[in-house]
């Protein structure tokens, strides 16, 4: 079974695919003074709605690198309805790659939601971030975190994830101040943001191969949704969490 279709069925209706709420992600980005000729950097962009509707808002240009070119054909497909030619570069690249490639200090805003670990984890994309961002400049970091001890149970069930693969909310934060980051805001998925982030992606699958039986996927994608279904109600809901942090370099 293609992972990112299945990827795609289950997040077509969220802006952005990730538990905190649209309302909170916007919020931070107004706290971040956009200019028109100010560039936006975001790694793991996926079909880059962040990218588009800041050059909607804002009229800044924008670097978008994303590994999967399904991800990104969708997002040219946005944006020629949205925003004029050329106001984002579309880089479909390994993250490692692609942010070498980048001038340093050339972007006012660096984003990277959800996907440290394309770059090695929290730590080192803050690294990588420190180079690229402009003195007084912006990074944007969305970033799962422990909530309490994971269980090994709950571990052998994300498929061998280690607990030192993530940190405390707390220490999220203490990563980037030791870099000589400045933290300005954060906030986190509650309870209900993970319950319609988690029920959307469940219903969405199990609505999809309800309606299309004949789907030789049909029977894998059914049991993994509700594996996966299982295990955040047995023990994601109350162990796993994931936080918006807005840093000034």
């Amino acid at each position: 079974m293609d992972r990112n279709r299945f990827s795609n069925i289950a997040h077509r209706n969220h802006a952005f695919s990730n538990p905190v709420n649209e309302t909170k992600m916007m919020n931070i980005i107004r706290m971040v003074p956009l200019n028109p000729q100010d560039k936006v950097l975001d790694i793991g962009a996926g079909k880059c709605e962040l990218l588009i509707r800041l050059v909607e808002n804002y009229k800044i240009s924008g670097v978008a690198i994303e590994l999967y070119d399904g991800a990104i054909d969708e997002a040219k497909k946005k944006a020629s309805s949205r925003i004029p030619d050329g106001s984002i570069e579309f880089i479909v690249d390994d993250a490692s790659a692609a942010v070498g490639n980048c001038e340093q200090e050339e972007f006012k805003l660096a984003v990277c939601i959800g996907s440290t670990h394309a770059l090695g984890g929290l730590e080192s994309t803050l690294q990588h971030m420190k180079r690229l961002v402009k003195k007084d400049g912006y990074i944007f970091i969305g970033e799962g975190y422990w909530k309490q001890r994971p269980s090994e149970e709950y571990l052998q069930a994300l498929g061998g994830v280690s607990e030192t693969d993530l940190k405390s909310h707390a220490d999220n934060v203490k990563v980037a101040e030791e870099l000589g980051f400045v933290p300005l805001w954060s906030y986190v998925a509650d309870e209900n943001d993970w319950d319609e982030y988690e029920w959307l992606y469940s219903s969405s699958i199990e609505n999809y191969c309800h309606e299309h039986p004949d789907d030789p996927d049909r029977d894998a994608m059914l049991e993994r949704i509700r594996s996966w279904r299982r295990t955040y109600l047995q023990w994601g809901r109350d162990t796993l969490g994931f936080g918006l942090y807005l840093f000034r370099k």
